[in-house]
């Protein structure tokens, strides 16, 4: 499996705390997901915060965001965090050539 755009957005947006706690939150609501307020309750982010970092987590295809009625639920992609997971893993223990370091002379 090869490295693609895809899997490198979503480990970096995954790679910073505040970003990873939303996901991390999100997962736990499981599909129904959660209202950006709810998120900001448990957490504790401001606003403005809380929209910068759940913009980048949804540009970068881990989050969807769905409006119901006048309210916006986040919830996380399933098929595309098992997509970016099955990548880390394709390769899992099928061992590495190591070449023998050369002795200085």
């Amino acid at each position: 499996m090869t490295i693609t755009n895809s899997h490198s957005r979503a480990l970096a947006a995954l790679g910073h705390d505040a970003r990873l706690s939303i996901f991390r939150l999100l997962v736990k609501a499981g599909e129904e997901g959660l209202r950006v307020g709810d998120i900001a309750q448990h957490l504790g982010f401001a606003p403005s915060t809380l929209a910068h970092h759940l913009s980048t987590l949804v540009d970068a295809g881990l989050v969807v965001q769905e409006k119901r009625g006048r309210e916006v639920f986040n919830r996380v992609d399933y098929p595309v965090i098992r997509n970016v997971v099955d990548f880390l893993l394709a390769e899992c223990c099928v061992g590495v050539q190591v070449e023998p370091e050369k002795q200085a002379s």
